[in-house]
């Protein structure tokens, strides 16, 4: 049996639609042909009839000419050529036994044409109107009498049947097209969401590990060594140790801020109800005192602006307020520094921060190590993807002795500015 294609338009409402139409057809002429018969081959023309009948019932319940695509090869020998052939050699009984067996012609060939395909089915029909014609006009056709009704009848049948199925199926064919266009369409589509939830999610996880970096692994780093100095005042200068665990408290204090603000992804604690340039103070203030600083030796932290200060869009303040934050833990933990400056330069189209110390400077040599790599080293590609995030560059240059400046340029595009 032949089974339905995946790919078939199996179940278009204009293949349903043909297939019954055409049942109904070829079951009334066939009745119509067997009514019509001459006396004395009633019963024979009835037979014929009914055998035509049944066996193309039969025919439809195995090759389910309904269920075949328009695209997948037709007329095989068999069951599809068989079946035809079956169907031709009863109808040229019947045409025999009853003049009307003409009529069953149409639906014949509009069968033939859908089974065998538009080679086979062309070449079917073609042979179905010559049979037709030659039937005409060698036995009905009686002398003197016009001849062309049964020349054009047969002829412009089967035009009229190579002209509906071909029609039909050419439309069917750029129906399935269409639809597989759609369905390709929708597949992209569907992978383009996919990827686009894949990489909102891989730019989240960078943005809290950035995000965590600046704020809660700096603020634990600083509370561990603050507790460690307490730890080694006690018993020796209770004051200093006192001292050293406020500044701890204080320091959890601000860092429980940030993990609030990072869990409902609001702006930093040291933005909230003061200006960018008042969060860097703020900033520069705690690494100075020791509170965010992580290294053992006093820094001197200084901040300036350069330019007519402005509002700058949330997204650019937080990533300035962190990369400082970022830079100066860097300075007070690697460079060995007594003293760092951050400038802030306010131009019409960008805006520029400069985090420059007197440490011992930076090697050009050696490779910051990358981020997740299983050790310290962080902050610089963080600093980076910030950076390049927001369409900025970032520079660094240092020469071992000679300090490190950092200098970071965001573009401000006309009306971003709040």
């Amino acid at each position: 049996m032949t089974r339905p294609s995946s790919s078939a338009a199996t179940s278009s409402p204009a293949t349903r639609g043909l297939v019954v139409g055409l049942d109904l057809l070829l079951a009334v002429l066939v009745v119509v042909a067997a009514v019509q018969a001459p006396p004395g081959v009633g019963w024979p023309a009835a037979l014929a009839g009914g055998a035509l009948l049944a066996v193309y019932v039969a025919g439809r319940a195995v090759v389910r000419v309904h269920e075949r695509s328009v695209d997948t090869p037709r007329g095989a020998w068999w069951p599809d050529v068989a079946w035809v052939a079956g169907l031709t050699v009863l109808w040229l009984v019947l045409l025999w036994l009853s003049p009307a067996g003409l009529w069953v012609a149409f639906p014949l060939m509009l069968l033939q044409l859908h089974v065998l395909g538009p080679r086979r089915g062309v070449a079917a029909v073609a042979l179905t109107a010559v049979v037709a014609v030659a039937d005409g006009l060698l036995t009905r056709s009686g002398p003197g009498e016009p001849w062309t009704g049964y020349v054009l009848g047969p002829l412009l049948g089967a035009a009229v049947a190579v002209g509906v199925v071909l029609g039909i199926e050419a439309f069917v064919r750029e129906a399935q097209s269409r639809q597989r266009t759609v369905d390709e369409l929708t597949r992209a589509r569907r992978h383009l969401a996919v990827a686009e939830r894949e990489r909102a999610v891989t730019d989240e996880r960078a943005r809290l590990a950035r995000d965590i970096h600046d704020t809660l692994a700096q603020s634990l780093s600083a509370i561990e060594l603050l507790l460690r100095a307490a730890e080694d005042a006690v018993g020796s200068d209770e004051d200093r140790a006192r001292a050293l665990v406020g500044q701890a408290r204080s320091a959890a204090r601000d860092g429980l801020a940030e993990a609030r603000r990072v869990v409902q992804d609001l702006t930093p604690a040291d933005l909230d109800r003061t200006t960018l340039l008042g969060a860097l103070r703020r900033v520069a203030d705690r690494t100075a005192a020791g509170i965010d600083g992580t290294g053992s030796r006093p820094l001197a932290v200084t901040v300036h602006t350069v330019g007519t200060s402005r509002p700058l869009p949330v997204p650019l303040e937080i990533a300035l307020l962190r990369i400082t934050q970022s830079a100066l833990a860097n300075v007070d933990e690697h460079a060995g520094a007594s003293r760092a400056e951050v400038t802030l330069t306010y131009e019409p189209g960008s805006v520029t921060l400069r985090v420059a110390d007197d440490g011992v400077g930076l090697d050009p040599a050696v490779t910051p190590p990358a981020a997740g790599s299983g050790g310290r080293g962080f902050g610089i590609p963080a600093m980076r993807s910030r950076v390049r995030e927001l369409g900025g560059e970032l520079t660094l240059v240092g020469q071992p002795g000679a300090g490190t400046v950092l200098t970071v340029t965001l573009p401000v595009r006309p009306g971003e500015d709040t």
